[in-house]
Parts: C-alpha cells; structure tokens; sequence
C-alpha cells in the first residue's frame, strides 16, 4: 500500500470515528437521561463499529505490504 493511499484511508477510519461520536451527541447527549447514560457506552461502541472495521483492514493490508 502506498504512503498516500495509506494516510487517505486513516483519514477515513478517523472522519467516521468522529462521525460517531457526533452522531451519539446529536442523537442522545441533549436529551440525556439516567437510561441513556447507562446504555451510553454500549450505543457509543455500536456506532464506533465502521471506524473500528476500517481501521482492522487498515492494518491489515499495512501489515501485508511492508516487508
């Protein structure tokens, strides 16, 4: 993989965790109650999902490539 395509794809894996992340606030944080601070976690982590995925493959085809 090349140095370029490689930055490009961690730049990637870091907009959809930040994707996330907004996501969750724009969804729960301003309507926050005692049941969505319990599930909170598990919510963040599910929307975490794709980022964690790419970031797996990221590594992946990084490993497959440097020598």
């Amino acid at each position: 993989m090349t140095k370029t395509l490689s930055v490009i794809w961690l730049a990637g894996v870091i907009a959809l965790s930040l994707a996330g992340i907004i996501g969750f606030y724009l969804l729960f944080v301003r309507d926050m109650n005692i049941y969505w601070l319990i599930l909170s976690p598990m919510i963040i982590a599910i929307y975490q999902i794709p980022a964690v995925f790419l970031f797996y493959l990221w590594k992946k085809w990084k490993r497959r490539s440097s020598p």
